[in-house]
């Protein structure tokens, strides 16, 4: 193991998405992250299915596919730290870290002495990453946020979907959960930059990371767009607000995704569309005339690529530079030659299954690559292990603490 986070320690005290996410690329990233559940229980996404996956003689093991896709290069351990003996082990074990992640409500770890200001007195070098829906202040606080809610509430879902006034028009949200996930990224980003701060002055500090924040801030150019004139945006379907033409088109036997970014590129285009007239056209000529008269335009696109299939025009448009791409269901992109050259889909070990495919990591580093380790574990897999390495306790006072229920163990 050679990776750049090598050394560091990550507490993960949250659940669902955004956190696990977070502690799973900085897993990648080589980390040692220990992941403490309810016992009996664990994260909630670990029944969050079907599918849930089949041993390797075809059984079901009950481990949901949704969990299966953040927890990898984890360690779990099982404490109930609802109970005092249960909080003095987290405790010590946050002590012993160089990163805590946690998702809970706003005040929620305060009770158990596992928020930051509790932690901090002992541990300054600590750094203390809050995720939450709507941040550690202001009116909605103390509400619970969901991605959807937040897709919602955060402007995504008015600029995702068919316009209103055409047939399934409406809003839509996005097909996966990009709020979670974008503030799991944002917070692996952040924890990260702290902890070169850290390497630097030799403190630790306390990142106070909400949903919604992070979802208006990559609206980005949409955002802009607001912003600078004062009108907001509306949805466009697969169009795109700045750049004409940019969307799907139906072919004669299906859908593709021309995606035209200059004014040479549409030269190009207008030709082998058999019409090199347009590009001399005032009214298309430029992106910024092109956009201005959408309406105009892009019936003629959309009559003229209905005239030829889907590969036909594929292999014509990327032989003359013209960015354009089929429409993938997930079948067709992990048997996509590209994506099986890039190692997309790889394979782990699992104690019910020693073939459990997973997404790799998109990032390449030339010295320190991502290291796939271990498959997402079982539930208290760890429990012993690290109580008895990372804080002292032997068979005895493990057992001790089985028969408590405060610890769970999976053997």
């Amino acid at each position: 193991m050679n990776g750049p986070l090598i050394g560091i320690r990550v507490l993960e005290l949250s659940r669902i998405l955004a956190g696990p996410w977070a502690g799973q690329l900085l897993a990648d990233f080589g980390a040692d992250v220990i992941k403490i559940e309810r016992p009996g229980q664990g994260d909630d996404t670990r029944s969050w299915g079907p599918p849930f996956l089949n041993d390797d003689q075809g059984r079901p093991t009950g481990e949901a596919a949704y969990f299966l896709s953040t927890n990898r290069n984890k360690r779990s351990v099982a404490i109930d730290f609802s109970t005092p003996e249960g909080q003095r082990l987290v405790r010590e074990l946050a002590l012993k870290s160089d990163v805590l992640i946690e998702n809970f409500k706003v005040g929620g770890l305060a009770r158990y002495n596992l928020d930051y200001a509790s932690l901090k007195v002992d541990h300054p070098g600590l750094v203390y990453c809050s995720i939450t829906g709507f941040g550690q202040t202001g009116p909605y606080a103390s509400h619970a946020g969901y991605d959807a809610a937040i897709q919602a509430m955060g402007g995504l879902m008015s600029i995702t979907g068919l316009p209103d006034d055409q047939p399934g028009g409406g809003p839509q949200k996005v097909g996966v959960a990009v709020a979670d996930l974008m503030a799991g990224l944002y917070a692996a980003n952040a924890i990260q930059a702290a902890l070169v701060h850290r390497h630097t002055s030799g403190h630790g500090q306390y990142i106070d990371l909400a949903l919604l924040d992070t979802q208006v801030a990559w609206l980005a150019n949409q955002a802009a767009n607001y912003l600078i004139s004062g009108q907001a945006p509306v949805r466009q379907g697969t169009a795109h607000p700045n750049i004409v033409p940019y969307q799907a088109f139906a072919t004669s036997d299906g859908h593709l995704m021309l995606a035209v970014g200059n004014d040479r590129q549409f030269q190009r285009f207008a030709r082998l569309a058999g019409h090199p007239e347009w590009s001399e056209d005032e009214r298309f000529a430029s992106n910024d005339a092109r956009v201005r008269n959408r309406a105009t335009l892009l019936p003629l696109v959309t009559d003229i690529v209905a005239t030829r299939s889907t590969d036909d025009w594929l292999n014509l448009l990327r032989e003359a530079g013209v960015p354009a791409a089929p429409i993938n269901d997930l079948q067709a992109v992990f048997d996509d030659p590209q994506v099986r050259h890039r190692e997309l889909r790889r394979t782990l070990s699992h104690p019910y299954c020693q073939g459990l495919p997973t997404v790799a990591n998109p990032v390449r580093f030339s010295l320190t690559p991502v290291s796939y380790r271990r498959g997402p574990p079982l539930l208290g897999a760890d429990t012993r292990s690290v109580l008895n390495e990372e804080l002292g306790l032997d068979r005895a006072d493990i057992e001790q603490l089985i028969e408590q229920g405060i610890v769970e163990i999976r053997e």
